[in-house]
């Protein structure tokens, strides 16, 4: 057998012809360098849509509630990332973080809701 160097750290190491790793720990610390970026930036998304979520949440006390734009700003609200947009039959658009929901109404106001979900 011909001895071959690890890709990740550099020793050489014996085994079947196709290994290309000295040992699992090597391996796998390749595979996390390979997939860190794409890891990182969905971690990060879903940072946003998890604080959305809890900003929605604590802002309703029921069923609806009536928040400005700038209280939800201030609270760090981040309008860019959601997770669906449900149309109703009369044509308006809520926008959902999970099961809290928004709609814009007028006056630089939004309607927070919260979608029924089964168990």
């Amino acid at each position: 057998m011909e001895k071959r160097k690890c890709l990740e750290c550099g020793e050489s190491f014996n085994g079947r012809a196709d290994k290309k790793f000295c040992s699992d720990l090597c391996r796998n610390a390749h595979n996390n360098k390979l997939n860190s970026d794409n890891v990182n930036y969905v971690r990060n998304i879903n940072n946003i849509l998890r604080k959305n979520r809890r900003i929605i949440e604590d802002l309703l006390p029921e069923e609806t509630a009536k928040v400005s734009h700038q209280k939800l700003v201030d609270k760090g609200f981040n309008f860019t990332y959601y997770t669906n947009i449900t149309t109703t039959k009369t044509g308006k658009n809520y926008i959902f973080c999970y099961e809290f929901g928004y709609l814009p109404i007028e006056g630089n106001f939004y309607l927070l809701v919260r979608r029924k979900v089964e168990a």
